[in-house]
């Protein structure tokens, strides 16, 4: 039996080809990919696509879509081997975070790619990016996926989709993994990195999780920054937890106002995650002085995550009905891979 991957365009540039009679780009007919990209008629899998209609900017990307995504994936579960999606760069790392906390007991690659230059282009890491990643949604052994778990694929690397974030809006290599190790590098061979891939421990019923809440804020701390501006967005109606990027290990100002903002919001039930502005790196509450007080008040440390996946960290608990209490200790753990903890 061949071996069958679902490729789902959800939009972006990767698909976009070239228009011969006016030169204009157009969205790619992947309902025809094996003419379009004959090289991939050498693999000799069973190849099926799907795609948005209509298709999506990746700034236009919202929750919606990842719950498109999410049922897409389990209609075609017990069909397919293996399922690559096509997405725009701008919102890959928020997607594919997204994804991992809603795809539970994943037992098959789902492989999130784009291109930075359109696939019709002479020029596009379009065409490559596509192939390996469904080379790597693909690959087995001993009847079990290399990779069972959602991972982004960009230009030679594979990355764990939850700890990627988008570093390069130029070169072919757009995104990073700053604080995880990369589950593969792409050469003449693909040479996997097994002892970070996640591994499937104890097969379960796949299932989906749908239900996710958007009432959240990030505030991104600054010299300078005000009472109003703080308070603003504490008092945001509505407002169920806010992600605080801090400087460095977790610090931020200690001026009095500043702490009891915070503790006001808190006090009222807002769940408060503290994530460091620096790519590489974690929050370390108590390390400074400046950390101290965050701690003391109930700031939840958000280690060594990502910004895109704590935002769907949060979206992912606040859906699923649990106590404050649950959501701060789920928050202070790694659930599917985010954080190192």
């Amino acid at each position: 039996m061949k071996t069958s991957i679902l490729i789902i365009y959800t939009g972006g540039t990767i698909g976009m080809v070239k228009d011969p009679k006016n030169g204009s780009l157009k969205p790619f007919d992947f309902d025809h990919i094996l003419k379009q990209v004959p090289e991939l008629k050498g693999f000799g899998f069973d190849l099926t696509s799907v795609a948005f209609d209509p298709l999506i900017d990746s700034s236009n990307l919202n929750p919606e879509v990842w719950v498109k995504i999410a049922n897409l994936i389990k209609e075609n579960y017990e069909k397919f081997d293996g399922f690559v999606v096509l997405h725009g760069t701008d919102t890959m790392s928020y997607s594919a975070s997204a994804l991992s906390f809603m795809l539970d007991n994943l037992e098959k690659p789902v492989v999130l790619t784009g291109s930075q230059l359109p696939i019709g282009m002479l020029r596009t890491d379009g065409k490559e990016n596509l192939i390996t990643a469904i080379e790597i949604a693909a690959d087995y052994k001993d009847g079990k996926a290399i990779v069972p778990e959602v991972c982004v694929l960009f230009e030679n690397k594979l990355f764990r989709g939850n700890r990627t974030t988008k570093h390069n809006a130029e070169y072919f290599n757009a995104f990073y993994s700053y604080n995880y190790p990369d589950l593969a590098r792409v050469g003449i061979n693909i040479h996997y990195n097994h002892a970070v891939i996640q591994k499937v421990t104890k097969e379960k019923e796949f299932a989906i999780s749908t239900d996710l809440d958007t009432n959240i804020a990030i505030l991104k701390i600054f010299p300078g920054i005000n009472k109003k501006t703080v308070d603003a967005i504490f008092n945001i109606e509505g407002l169920r937890a806010v992600v605080i990027e801090t400087y460095g290990a977790g610090n931020a100002p200690t001026d009095k106002w500043f702490i009891d903002s915070i503790k006001d919001a808190i006090d009222k039930g807002v769940i408060v995650y503290n994530v460091t502005q620096c790519p590489a790196g974690s929050v370390d509450m108590g390390l400074y002085e400046t950390s101290v007080e965050l701690l003391n008040i109930g700031v939840v440390s958000g280690h060594d995550i990502t910004t895109e996946a704590a935002i769907t960290k949060l979206m992912f608990l606040l859906g699923q009905q649990l106590d404050s209490d649950k959501i701060k200790f789920f928050l202070n753990k790694s659930i599917k891979g985010e954080l190192c903890q």
